[in-house]
This record gives structure tokens, sequence and C-alpha cells, in this order.
């Protein structure tokens, strides 16, 4: 039986390697929901309380996110959200842009019917947030939308290298507060990537990809 560090018994149903696991993913979804502004600090304490978890289970999660570029841990500062320079941010969004792109025109030659049918729903639901203004709703469907061409490019290696990309936290820390949101011409790109995909050319998928990755780049506060 394993006691969490608030007094409360943690459920032994569960092995130790499931409750880290979950702790990890539910962790991990928090801090690229960008709720967490960077260069916060995260304590055990918090962090065990707040997971349901015992301090060994939450000093592994960090540990793996520390490895994973998600955390940082440094002597007497202690474990931290990061806070990426400019030229980090950069250089991953600029390997967001090649792998993306990539993986679009894979999406084009190698998308089944079903997988195109789920990004015309996506884009349509997309269009219904545009309409009612629903800035939330609008963004939920463009992450789903990028997940189901990676998806829908069946390029496992590809797709590895893109889920360890840290740009959805680089996007959180730059983005342009003041902007509009949806930004101008963002559904339109979207309708051009999927145009593509639809028409099986993985040259103008590539490339429609590539234009909305980096328009969405330059809209960042990167100086």
């Amino acid at each position: 039986m394993e006691q969490s560090s608030n007094g409360g018994v943690v459920d032994d149903s569960r092995s130790s390697a499931t409750r880290s696991s979950q702790a990890y993913e539910e962790l991990r979804s928090l801090l690229l929901s960008g709720s967490i502004e960077p260069d916060t600090r995260l304590t055990e304490a918090d962090l065990t309380r707040m997971f349901s978890v015992s301090r060994s289970t939450m000093r592994a999660v960090l540990a793996r996110l520390t490895q994973e570029g998600y955390v940082t841990s440094e002597v007497n500062r202690g474990v931290r959200t990061r806070n990426f320079t400019p030229d980090e941010a950069r250089d991953i969004l600029e390997a967001r842009e090649m792998l993306e792109s990539a993986l679009a025109g894979f999406a084009a030659e190698r998308a089944t019917d079903e997988e195109i049918a789920a990004l015309r729903a996506t884009l349509e639901e997309m269009a219904d947030a545009r309409a009612r203004d629903d800035q939330a709703a609008y963004s939920q469907g463009n992450r789903r939308f990028h997940q189901q061409i990676k998806t829908a490019a069946h390029q496992h290696t590809l797709a590895r290298a893109y889920d360890v990309l840290l740009y959805p936290l680089v996007m959180r820390q730059y983005r342009n507060l003041s902007a509009r949101h949806p930004r101008t011409g963002s559904y339109e790109e979207h309708q051009a990537i999927l145009l593509s995909i639809v028409t099986r050319n993985p040259d103008a998928a590539t490339a429609a990809m590539r234009h909305h990755v980096a328009t969405a780049r330059h809209a960042l506060v990167l100086k």
C-alpha cells in the first residue's frame, strides 16, 4: 500500500508503473495546455497532492519530463517549466515546418478514404467554430486536424520525431496576445492543405503545409 504526500492512501490496485504513466500523461498534458507560465517552479509537494501519487513516483515523472525537455532541473532553482530563448524557439519551429510539411506530403499519397473523411469533418467543425467566434473550439479543431494528417501520413519515424518537438510550448510562450484568433487566413490555409490531400498531390500538400506553418511562425512575437 502506497501513501501520497497528503496522507491519503493511493489505490494499490494499479501498479507503480501505471500510476507513474498516468501522472506523466496528465502532467505532460497540463504543460502542453499552456496553463502554467514559463519558468514556473514545480514542487513535488504540490504535484503529489494534485495527482495523488507518492513523492517517489512524482520524482520519476519529473525526471522523465526533464529528460524529454518539457521542464528544466537546476541546483538551487528546482524543477521549472521551460522558458525558450528566441533562438531555441526558432530552431524548434523550423524543425516543425520541415517535419509537418513532409507528413502532409505523405498523407496526400497514403491517406485512406476514411481518414480524408475525418479531415473533412474536422474542417467543417472549424468553419462552424469560426462562424460562432468560438476560439477554443477552433483551436481544438486545429490541433485535431494536424494530428489527423500525421496519422494519415502512415510514416511512423517522422511521426515520432514530430511528437517529441516542443513546439506547442513555444507557440504558447511567444503567441501574440493582442492578435486576432484564429489568425486571418488560417482557415483558408487548412482548406488548401485538405484540397491537396484530396487530389492526391503530395507536392502541393507539402507546399501548402509549409506555407501554413511558416505563416503561423511569423505571427509569433519572436525578436
